[in-house]
């Protein structure tokens, strides 16, 4: 949230001089100390709603709510400060939790009509508060998905957006290789294979930068860019390295009725991809051969296409709907089939404010991939020359329950179920339920802590292990925790640590492995 502060320049009194010292203790983020300074320059005669003001910013931004409210109450008794001190209580009673408090004040902010700054600022700060706490939980992103978000449009502006974040971090196993030794039952020799497991440092970069001109009323244009990558400083492991490029281009519309609850966004953009990773063996981190050439860059492709979402919310409320249709192309490789395809989604979700501070979400998916030319295998397991191509479709089902428990502290579950259909003898066929939970907690004005976990059991009804019908049934079980720190140092800029885990088990060999990575960043963001 945004909180305004205003300063004055010292005079030579010693009151003033406190006033002064705490303003430029304030600006270097040194809270406490300018709070001492204010009460300080209180105690000394220097008893002005200027003061009351700032010492509400300050008690705000250490998450000292009822003092901040009582200084800033203080303020409201002044023409110049009227607006910015309902505005700033605004903030700081839905920061303590207390949502009706919040939108009132916001809304005197809003219609107050002497600094339109402030009424445009109040307007976007009720929309926050009337949807983004449950339009879309962090549970339901995929992850790495970069989900374009409509923002505020105020006509006649551009704006140009920047993110950046580096980090440096370990790597327990950056190739996924499987803990123990085991025989590959899927070659004819059934050798016995022993992996290598590798560990080692590596750095995550990521960049975002977006441009937006807004020429009309709740409507707006957009172009966007995005690099993600990671790079391994060991040149052994050089083949985990892997990198994406993406930009879009595309227009928002969002509109909003406040006082009826009511809000609609409509998103559209065409996106083109292009990643680069290397096809490297599990077991000792080498690029793939067959037949003596190098197939490494099989995994490497571009991707291109028109993504739409649109959004309606009511006072308790709300449903939307999204749809993507890309083409993926990939390297072209001569020694094995290509993982050209084509990609459809269509997503359609329900949700419904049980209370102020608890949602319940109910989610459809369905997409498909329809491959160009990769072949089905039989029903036990084999590829024939004259299978058909393969064809997956998937469908989900998913329900989201979220509970936010204050203004700091909220936690979600959910269950999905997911299918996936071999459009060929049913070969791939699976279900998989996945069950997961996450939670977020701040912890005073700069601290902020989240952790997900994810458990999800696969059930391969046809599938055999190493595709070998000796073998027996295949089967696969995963589990991803994820934990997150988050410091902020300045108004813009972060640290933050985040833990990974993963472990997969089956009974195929080849897929199983233990991995966990620990990173250490810096995160700005405006």
């Amino acid at each position: 949230m945004l909180s305004l502060g205003v300063s004055l320049t010292a005079s030579a009194m010693t009151a003033s001089q406190y006033f002064a010292d705490g303003n430029r203790l304030f600006r270097d983020d040194l809270y406490f100390a300018a709070l001492l300074r204010y009460e300080q320059a209180g105690k000394s005669g220097f008893d002005t709603p200027l003061l009351h003001f700032n010492t509400g910013v300050a008690h705000y931004r250490v998450g000292q709510h009822v003092r901040a409210r009582d200084a800033f109450m203080q303020a409201l008794g002044s023409a110049g400060l009227a607006a910015l001190a309902q505005y700033n209580l605004g903030l700081n009673a839905y920061a303590a939790g207390a949502e009706d408090e919040a939108l009132r004040w916001l809304r005197l902010a809003r219609d107050q009509g002497s600094n339109d700054t402030i009424s445009r600022y109040a307007e976007a700060a009720i929309g926050r508060i009337r949807g983004a706490l449950f339009d879309e939980p962090a549970a339901d992103r995929e992850p790495g998905a970069a989900e374009a978000e409509p923002v505020t449009i105020e006509r006649g502006l551009s704006r140009l957006s920047l993110d950046a974040r580096v980090s440096f971090g370990t790597d327990s196993n950056p190739f996924r290789a499987p803990a123990e030794a085991y025989v590959d039952y899927a070659d004819p020799d059934e050798p016995v294979i022993t992996p290598i497991e590798q560990s080692g440092a590596f750095m995550p970069v990521n960049l975002g930068a977006r441009y937006q001109v807004n020429p009309y009323d709740h409507e707006g244009f957009f172009g966007a860019y995005r690099m993600d990558g990671r790079y391994y400083q060991d040149k052994e492991l050089e083949n985990a390295n892997e990198y994406l490029h993406e930009v879009s281009f595309g227009s928002e519309y969002r509109r909003r009725n406040e006082d009826r609850g009511r809000e609609r966004r409509l998103y559209t953009a065409f996106r083109i991809g292009q990643r680069d990773q290397v096809y490297f063996d599990p077991v000792d981190g080498g690029g793939r051969i067959v037949n003596d050439a190098d197939i490494s860059d099989r995994f490497s492709y571009v991707r291109y296409g028109p993504e739409l979402s649109y959004r309606q919310f009511h006072e308790r409320m709300g449903f939307g709907i999204r749809g993507r249709a890309e083409i993926w192309n990939y390297s072209a490789v001569e020694e094995v089939p290509e993982y050209d395809h084509e990609f459809f989604l269509l997503s359609a979700y329900g949700q419904f404010k049980i209370s102020p501070t608890s949602m319940l979400r109910l989610t459809a998916t369905g997409h498909s991939r329809q491959f160009n030319d990769r072949l089905a295998r039989d029903e036990d397991g084999s590829i024939d020359i004259d299978n058909d191509l393969l064809n997956y479709d998937f469908l989900e089902a998913r329900v989201t329950a979220l509970q936010r428990i204050g203004g700091k502290f909220w936690f979600s579950v959910d269950y999905e179920r997911r299918q996936r259909e071999d459009g060929f003898v049913g070969y791939a066929d699976y279900t998989r339920d996945s069950y997961g939970a996450e939670f977020r907690v701040g912890l005073g004005a700069r601290f902020d802590l989240t952790a997900a976990g994810y458990y999800r059991l696969y059930d391969f009804p046809n599938a055999f292990a190493f595709n070998n019908p000796e073998q027996g049934v295949k089967t696969l079980e995963s589990l991803d925790i994820d934990v997150t720190a988050s410091y902020r140092m300045t108004r813009s800029l972060f640290l933050v640590l985040e833990a990974a885990m993963r472990e997969r088990t089956s009974t195929d060999s080849r897929i199983e492995y233990e991995r966990s990575q620990f990173v250490l960043g810096v995160h700005w963001r405006p």
